[in-house]
């Protein structure tokens, strides 16, 4: 397959746009500058109260949320994943699979973000990854047969924005510390490896598996949820943990992200970094098979009973 890129930050990202390598993906009006920027270029821009457009961009809000962007908001406003994810979120696809990503929920009647108030952001110390990048485009790249990926970066710049026109100037990695995206790009990277591994492979044929998205979702966004599975006894009786690591993810979400990645490119790829319980596999497959005898049983007599009744129901209607 070809190498492949996908954009992970954009105010405006509608989803992940796939690009071949050498390449920049973008339509004729797009506002991504197509030069990459090195960790010394300088960019002249910045944001606050007196530019003219200030909030303009949270007024036009598509932001597609990270993993991490998930946990630090959930955590920022006190809420259970769960909670979190039913009132400021909306589902969207990723691909044309179906995988499953999140978007940052609007006002209903406006593309508006919930978050914005006439002093900027309410949440500003636990913004998105692409609200921190602005207007510095993430693209991340794996390039084909190298086994390895890459992250470039590329100037966005709307006509709304008049952050361009200031005095400001900085390098774009003075521009990142500023920022503080270093610790979001290193709670996400893996993730991103895992969107751009899968693109990597191509097109499946047919749709994949329900459960595949499941895992995805739940251990991309939805940690308490995942938690409970990770904690659950059938999981527990298949991989193999030691207390201090069974402590660690149940208290710490960071870590157990992490230990999604991991469990992700394990079910995904079949990339083995978390053992397994000897025969825990082969057990399940036969539990399984029991399962689904006994069900199939159970919806045999079923059906024999209903075909029974209704037998039943016409030699009475019949008889009378």
């Amino acid at each position: 397959m070809g190498s492949k890129a996908i954009a992970m930050t954009g105010r405006a990202q509608k989803e992940p746009r796939v690009a071949a390598s050498g390449t920049t993906s973008t339509p004729p009006a797009s506002p991504i500058i197509p030069v990459v920027l090195g960790s010394q270029t300088r960019v002249r821009f910045d944001c606050h109260k007196g530019v003219s457009c200030y909030n303009a961009c949270c007024r036009q809000a598509d932001i597609a949320l990270t993993p991490y962007d998930v946990l630090c908001l959930k955590e920022r406003l006190g809420m259970r994943s769960g909670e979190f994810l039913q009132k400021h979120t909306v589902p969207y696809e990723m691909d044309g699979d179906g995988l499953p990503g999140v978007k940052l929920r609007t006002h209903d009647d406006a593309p508006v973000c919930l978050f914005m108030n006439d002093d900027g952001c309410s949440v500003y110390g636990s913004r998105p990854s692409a609200c921190r990048y602005y207007p510095v485009g993430l693209l991340a790249k794996h390039v084909a047969g190298s086994g390895s990926d890459e992250m470039t970066y590329h100037l966005v710049k709307e006509d709304h924005c008049k952050g361009h026109l200031e005095d400001r100037v900085r390098t774009l990695a003075e521009y990142r510390a500023d920022q503080g995206v270093e610790e979001y790009d290193a709670m996400n990277r893996e993730w991103y490896r895992i969107i751009l591994k899968k693109k990597s492979a191509g097109p499946t044929v047919g749709k994949p598996p329900e459960m595949t998205f499941q895992l995805f979702f739940m251990a991309s966004y939805d940690l308490d949820r995942f938690r409970r599975f990770v904690d659950s006894p059938g999981f527990r009786g298949a991989y193999v943990f030691d207390d201090d690591l069974w402590a660690e993810l149940m208290g710490d979400d960071r870590a157990l992200l992490k230990f999604g990645y991991r469990l992700m490119r394990q079910v995904f790829f079949d990339e083995h970094s978390i053992p397994m319980v000897e025969g825990a596999v082969e057990k399940r497959v036969r539990e399984r098979a029991e399962v689904i005898r006994h069900r199939r049983a159970l919806e045999l007599a079923l059906w024999r009973e209903k075909q029974e009744r209704e037998k039943r129901a016409v030699t009475e209607r019949d008889g009378s």
